[in-house]
C-alpha cells in the first residue's frame, strides 16, 4: 500500500504504510516537511559546517565537531551496521530517502532558509547516526573532568566533593512507573518528562508509526527514524532517563611532530611538541614508544568572516578534542597568555571504539509486544546510557540500565589521565548491566543514585526522586489523568540549607528581619505567581555571587585554557549555584564566613527587593539557531526550579531565565492506550505561521496534556504530504542509483 499520512487535532503526524521500509520513508518525508530547518541545522552541526550559514557564534561547536570526528564516527557506525544488521541499515536508508524527498518542499515553506541563504543539502545514509551522536555526545558530561582537574590544580583534591552535583550542561529527566496494584484500572501507568535544553522547534517530535508489524505512538528525535526513548505499542510501553553513567574518558596526550629537534626534551617535560612537517604526528603511548597519529587540516567556512583552519588529530586513544597551539598560550580557547598552554587532550568514547550507536535496538523496540521484547532490544543499546522503565498489559515490569560502559581504572572516571602511563586502557564492557527494583508498586527515576550507581561518579540530588515517591505513595487508585499534577509540582527541598542559615542570623535591619520572616513562612513552592519565591531566588542569587567573588575561591575564576564549547562546565558561578547546598552545609569552606555571606545577601535584597513574582523574571529562554525578535523578548514566565519536579533550570546568581526544562511530558496508560497523554513545549510543526507551530505552549505552561488519538476515523488525511509521498518510490530508485557514487565522493 502507498503510505497514508494523517494528522490529529494538534497536527501530530500519524503514519500508516504496508511495511516498515515504506513507513520509514514516510517518517523521513513528514519530518522534512514539518522540521526542515531544524533537521538541516542538526545535519550541519553533526558535520561541523553550521558556521557557514550561522556565522561565528557557531564556530566553537563546528571546531569541536570536526576535532571529535562526529561525522566520521557516524559513517563508520553505519558501515558497521550494514555488516552486522543489514535490515536496520536498509530501514535507515529508507528514512533518509524520505528526508531527501521532502526537504525541498520543507525548505520552501520555512523562512529561515531564505534568511541565511541556505539551500537544503543531501542527506547520506549515516546522517541520522550523525544527528544522534551530535545530540548526545555531551550527555555523559565528560567536560566535568576538565572542571575537576581545574579544582584539584587550583584548590586541591579535597575541594572536588564540595562542587559535586548535577552540574551545568547535563541533561536529566523524571520518570515513574506505577504498577497495577496502585492504579484504578489494575494495569500500569508510566509517566515522566525529559529535561533538556529547550529548543524551538522542540527536540522531540510526537508521532505515530503503523504498519502490519507494529503500531506505535511516541516521541521521536527529529532526523532519526523510529521511536527510541518514549513509546507505547499498545501492549507494552517504555521510557528512559539519563543514567548519569560515566563512559567517556579524557587522556592527556604527548605529541611530537617530525622535524622538531627538541621533541624528546619536550616529552620529558610534559610539554607539547612544536610544529613540524605537515601530517606527521606521533603520540607517546603507555608502552613508552611513539606511535603514529592520524592528522589532517580542515577549513571551516564562517558566514561573514574568513575561513578558519582546524587541525584534526586522532591517537590510539581517540580524537584530540583540545589541541592547543603551544606557541599561543591560549589553549585554543582564548584564555590569554597568562595561562600556560594546555596539553592536547583526546576523547575515548564507546561509539568510536565499537563503531556502534545502538541503532540495532530501534526496530525491535517498534516490534515489541511484551517487556521481554523491550529488554532484549535494549541489550543492543549503546548511546547514551539510560535507565529504562517498561511495563506491559500482562503484568511484565522492567527497570534496568541500558548502554555501553567500559571497564577501566576508577581514576579514568574522575580525572584526565595520562595517555603515556600504563593502567588506563579499557578492558571490555560492564556486564550484565544493573537492574533496579519496583518497590511497593512504584519505581521512580530522576537521575539520582539508583541502579546506575556503580557506573557513575556524580548524580542528581535526591530531591526530585524523593518528592515524586512521596507524592505517589499516598494513593492506590492512580489514573493516567492524575499524572499531570505531578509533572507540575514546584516544591523546592533544596531551599532548606539557605533557609536554615537565614533562621540563625541575628542583629538584622528591620527590612531584613521582615524579609527573613516572609521567607521562613514560605511553603517552599517555586510558583510563578509567588512573591516569596521571587524573594528567595533573589537572596539565593546574591549568596551565589558573593561566594563566587570571595578571595578563597578566586583561583577558580581564572579562565581555564580550554575551548569555548566547554565553558558551561568550567565557569565558577554556575558551579557554585548548582552546588549551593553542599557549600552551605560543608563542615568547613576554606575559611569563608558563610553566615556573613548570607547576612550580606539578605540585607542587599531587603534594601532593593524584587518587584513582582517569580514568573516575572523566571521566563522561558529557548535556544534558536536564528534569533527571532517576535518571540525572544516575550517568552512566558514559568513556575519551577532546578531541583523541583517541575525542573525549569536557570543559573542562580547569573540569570533567572530558564534555558532547560521539560522537553516533553508523557503519560502511557497500559489499560487503554487512547487514555495516554502527551505534550511538547511548542507544537508539532517547526514552520513559523503554521497553526501547529506553538499551539501546545498554553497546555505545556498550564500543566495540561493533549490526548493521544488512536482512532484513525478521528484523524484527517494530510493529502498534500501523501501526494508527495506517491512520488517517493521513483525518487528512492534514483537515490539508490546515486548512493554508491555519493558515498565514494564523501
Amino acid at each position: 500500500m502507498t503510505a497514508e499520512i494523517y494528522r490529529d487535532a494538534w497536527g501530530v503526524p500519524h503514519l500508516r504504510a504496508g511495511d516498515a521500509l515504506e513507513l520509514a520513508r514516510a517518517q523521513g518525508l513528514v519530518t522534512a516537511h514539518d522540521r526542515a530547518w531544524q533537521i538541516e541545522v542538526e545535519r550541519h552541526r553533526a558535520r561541523g559546517t553550521s558556521a557557514a550559514f550561522l556565522g561565528a557564534d557557531a564556530l566553537a561547536w563546528d571546531r569541536f565537531a570536526r576535532q571529535a570526528l562526529l561525522d566520521d564516527t557516524a559513517r563508520r557506525c553505519f558501515r558497521a551496521l550494514e555488516r552486522r544488521d543489514p535490515e536496520t541499515a536498509a530501514w535507515v536508508r529508507a528514512y533518509v530517502d524520505g528526508v531527501n524527498q521532502g526537504l525541498p518542499e520543507g525548505a520552501r515553506r520555512t523562512p529561515e532558509f531564505g534568511a541565511v541563504g541556505l539551500v537544503p543539502g543531501r542527506w547520506e545514509p549515516w546522517t541520522p547516526l550523525g544527528v544522534w551522536l551530535a545530540t548526545h555526545i555531551l550527555f555523559a558530561g565528560f567536560p566535568a573532568k576538565l572542571w575537576r582537574d581545574e579544582v584539584v590544580r587550583r584548590l586541591g583534591p579535597n575541594a572536588v566533593a564540595l562542587f559535586a552535583t548535577d552540574g551545568p550542561g547535563t541533561s536529566g529527566s523524571n520518570g515513574w512507573l506505577v504498577t497495577g496494584e496502585r492504579t484504578a484500572t489494575g494495569l500500569p501507568v508510566i509517566a515522566g518528562d525529559p529535561h533538556r535544553f529547550i529548543e524551538a522547534p522542540g527536540v522531540y517530535q510526537q508521532v505515530r508509526l503503523a504498519c502490519p508489524e507494529f503500531d506505535v505512538v511516541g516521541l521521536a528525535v527529529p532526523g532519526v527514524p523510529g521511536i527510541a526513548h518514549f513509546g507505547h505499542t499498545g501492549t507494552v510501553a517504555w521510557a528512559i532517563t539519563n543514567a548519569m553513567a560515566d563512559y567517556q574518558d579524557l587522556y592527556r596526550e604527548r605529541l611530537r611532530r617530525s622535524g622538531y629537534e627538541e621533541a624528546g626534551e619536550a616529552a620529558e617535560a610534559g610539554e607539547a611538541a612544536g610544529e613540524g612537517e605537515e601530517g606527521l604526528v606521533e603520540a607517546l603511548g603507555p608502552d613508552g614508544k611513539w606511535h603514529p597519529a592520524a592528522r589532517r587540516t580542515e577549513l571551516i567556512e564562517v558566514a561573514g568572516a574568513d575561513p578558519v583552519e582546524v587541525e584534526v588529530i586522532e591517537t590510539d586513544r581517540g580524537p584530540v578534542i583540545i589541541n592547543p597551539d603551544p606557541t599561543s598560550g591560549d589553549g585554543g580557547g582564548g584564555g590569554g597568555r597568562e595561562n600556560p598552554p594546555a596539553d592536547p587532550i583526546s576523547l575515548r568514547h564507546p561509539p568510536r571504539v565499537r563503531e556502534d550507536l545502538g541503532f540495532s535496538a530501534l526496530l525491535p523496540l517498534l516490534r515489541a509486544r511484551r517487556v521481554a521484547d523491550v529488554d532484549r532490544a535494549l541489550d543492543d543499546w549503546a548511546e547514551p546510557v539510560n535507565v529504562v522503565q517498561a511495563a506491559d498489559t500482562e503484568g511484565g515490569l522492567l527497570h534496568r540500565v541500558a548502554g555501553r560502559v567500559p571497564v577501566r581504572d576508577p581514576l579514568n572516571g574522575t580525572r584526565i589521565v595520562p595517555a603515556w602511563e600504563p593502567g588506563h586502557a579499557w578492558h571490555g564492557w560492564y556486564a550484565p548491566m544493573p537492574r533496579g527494583t519496583v518497590d511497593d508498586g512504584l519505581a521512580v527515576m530522576a537521575n539520582q543514585r539508583g541502579p546506575a550507581t556503580p557506573l557513575g561518579v556524580e548524580f542528581a540530588p535526591p530531591h526530585r526522586a524523593a518528592r515524586l515517591r512521596a507524592l505517589l505513595d499516598v494513593r492506590k487508585d492512580w489514573k493516567a489523568a492524575d499524572m499531570a499534577a505531578l509533572h507540575m509540582d514546584t516544591h523546592l527541598a533544596s531551599a532548606a540549607p539557605l533557609l536554615n542559615r537565614l533562621a540563625a542570623l541575628e542583629d538584622l535591619s528591620p527590612e531584613a528581619t521582615a524579609l527573613r520572616a516572609q521567607l521562613l513562612r514560605w511553603e517552599r513552592h517555586m510558583a510563578a505567581d509567588s512573591t516569596e519565591a521571587a524573594g528567595y531566588a533573589a537572596v539565593r542569587g546574591a549568596v551565589v555571587r558573593r561566594l563566587a567573588a570571595h578571595p578563597a575561591l578566586a583561583p577558580l575564576t581564572e579562565p581555564p585554557p580550554y575551548p569555548e564549547v566547554f565553558r558551561p562546565w568550567l565557569a565558577l558561578l554556575p558551579r557554585i549555584a548548582f552546588a549551593l547546598e553542599n557549600l552551605l552545609t560543608a563542615e568547613k569552606l576554606y575559611g569563608i564566613d558563610r553566615a556573613e555571606i548570607v547576612r550580606a545577601a539578605l540585607e542587599e535584597v531587603a534594601g532593593a527587593p524584587p518587584e513582582g513574582a517569580w514568573g516575572d523574571t523566571h521566563r522561558l529562554a529557548p535556544w534558536r539557531a536564528l534569533p527571532d525578535p517576535a518571540y525572544d523578548a516575550g517568552e512566558p514566565g514559568l513556575s519551577g526550579d532546578h531541583d523541583c519536579v517541575l525542573c525549569t533550570s536557570a543559573v542562580p546568581g547569573l540569570t533567572d531565565r530558564a534555558a532547560r526544562g521539560p522537553a516533553a511530558r508523557y503519560v502511557w496508560d497500559l489499560a487503554r492506550r487512547e487514555d495516554s497523554l502527551w505534550v511538547v513545549p511548542f507544537g508539532a510543526s517547526g514552520v513559523p505561521g503554521s497553526p501547529h507551530h506553538r499551539d501546545q505552549l498554553p497546555l505545556w505552561l498550564g500543566g495540561e496534556l493533549a490526548p493521544v488519538t488512536t482512532d484513525w476515523s478521528r484523524l484527517r488525511p494530510d493529502r498534500f504530504v501523501s501526494e508527495n509521498e506517491n512520488n517517493s518510490d521513483n525518487n528512492s530508485e534514483n537515490n539508490s542509483e546515486n548512493k554508491s557514487e555519493n558515498e565514494d565522493n564523501a
